[in-house]
């Protein structure tokens, strides 16, 4: 026997879609029936689905607005943190050495030993320093050479000019005899001949003079050059090897290791290459400690020096205690080139006796809150209701059937929550949200309905 296709109408359709149900659902709960029960319980079930779509078309998608009461109380704003323990006056460790030496960790102690003073923390190499050393060694003994080769030099170039003038010495003279000779006795033009060479030997011996005078003057500009890179040579290899001596760091007093990040926050280990003068870490002095807090720049409006702070050790809030902020920087920065968000870094003072009597060390996380307010009858309002407009603040408050806009003047702001100076009273309505119509979530439902009302045709189909 065949069975009678389940009867669809374009409004049924439309409506069982907007109730999220298709007619494949239909086609499944007839499964079974005789051919003259289908059509009857076919029927049935649609106008029931019917029935719940439209009841569920009738339903508002509007959220009511949303207030809260103005009510006077106890106030608290706070801000919570962490930070971490460090000496108020640690001592310095760099990099021995000088001139930003590199220098390649050999051997160094664990961050957080105990040292007394004099005792080794770190052993260095500089294999480049070495190199670096004999080259100016080399260099020096190649200004000895050369200063050698330009004293040898000079002297044999004033030995030159010395027998020149010995020679033109001994010339002019016998010239100069023949000149004074008498006219009668020798030839007239070996007389003028001797009178010409007189007046050229004078002139080449004025010469061989100045040329001497010029030897020793040039000559000891030179030796005065090669003095000065000597002295440099000099100066460099004594850098060089008072380099090589410092290669060991010893701590300058007693207290605990502690090791500085670099900018990658990368700590000195066994095999990094550090520079001379780099800092290596510090000694903090245990009697003397602060929490250092950094909270995010958009969280920490408000804070100052003087703020009230509640610590206590990560996972220990049995060793609370309460000090002040001692120091507020005065501009956020970023504390890690990964992120660019910048922080406000803050500190606050342990006490003398809580470290002797829960023995902190340098290095301990501490969970902090800072207390920003702390009144017992104070009026507040929260921040989604504030309206910030021309250095004014505004609430929309009660009145009536609706809300009006009134202005407010604040104090202290939280997070959360703002504390009202004037401009609201107790028992006033404030707005927190208008509400309205909420927009449904796109689903891909709709996208499925065409393939499953086709797949519960075909199963209709005789």
């Amino acid at each position: 026997m065949m069975r009678r296709p389940v009867t669809r109408r374009p409004v049924e359709r439309s409506l069982l879609r907007c109730a999220g149900i298709h007619l494949f659902h239909v086609r499944q709960r007839c499964r079974g029936k005789t051919a003259e029960q289908a059509p009857l319980y076919a029927k049935i079930v649609l106008a029931t689905l019917l029935a719940a779509a439209l009841l569920t078309a009738c339903g508002s998608n509007e959220t009511p607005p949303a207030s809260e009461i103005a009510a006077t109380g106890e106030l608290v704003l706070s801000m919570h943190g962490e930070g971490e323990l460090r000496s108020a006056k640690p001592t310095p460790l760099s990099v021995p050495g000088r001139n930003w030496a590199p220098r390649q960790v050999e051997w160094m102690l664990p961050e957080g030993s105990l040292v007394k003073q004099g005792d080794l923390l770190a052993r260095f190499r500089a294999d480049e320093g070495k190199q670096q050393l004999d080259l100016a060694l080399l260099d020096l003994q190649r200004n000895v050479l050369s200063r050698l080769a330009k004293e040898s030099e000079l002297l044999a170039s004033q030995g030159r000019v010395d027998v020149d003038l010995a020679q033109v010495a001994v010339q002019l003279g016998i010239a100069q005899r023949y000149a004074d000779a008498d006219l009668s006795t020798l030839a007239r033009n070996e007389v003028l001949d001797a009178i010409e060479d007189s007046k050229y030997l004078e002139e080449r011996q004025d010469t061989l003079e100045w040329q001497r005078g010029q030897s020793a003057t040039r000559g000891g500009a030179e030796l005065a050059v090669l003095d000065a890179q000597r002295a440099t040579f000099d100066l460099n290899a004594r850098t060089r090897r008072d380099d090589l001596d410092a290669l060991e760091l010893r701590a300058p007093n007693d207290g605990v290791l502690l090791l500085t990040a670099n900018w990658s926050g990368d700590k000195p280990m066994v095999g990094a290459t550090l520079r001379a003068g780099q800092e290596f870490g510090n000694l903090p002095d245990t009697a003397a400690m602060e929490v250092q807090i950094d909270l995010p720049q958009i969280e920490a409006q408000g804070i100052k020096a003087g703020n009230t702070v509640e610590l206590h050790p990560l996972g220990r809030p049995d060793q609370a205690f309460t000090s002040e902020l001692g120091w507020v920087a005065s501009a956020a920065t970023v504390l890690d080139r990964e992120s660019p968000v910048k922080y406000l870094s803050m500190r606050a003072t342990v006490p003398a006796d809580a470290i002797q009597k829960y023995g902190f060390v340098p290095g301990q996380r501490f969970a902090a809150k800072v207390i920003l307010l702390r009144e017992p009858d104070a009026l507040s309002v929260a921040n989604v209701a504030i309206e910030q407009q021309d250095g004014k603040h505004w609430v929309q408050v009660r009145n009536g059937r609706g809300f009006e806009r009134r202005e407010v003047e604040l104090g202290v702001r939280g997070t959360a929550r703002s504390q009202v100076v004037a401009g609201l009273k107790a028992g006033d309505e404030v707005l927190l949200s208008p509400g309205g119509v909420e927009l449904p979530l796109k689903t891909g439902d709709d996208d499925a309905t065409t393939t499953e009302d086709a797949a519960a045709a075909e199963e209709s189909t005789p």
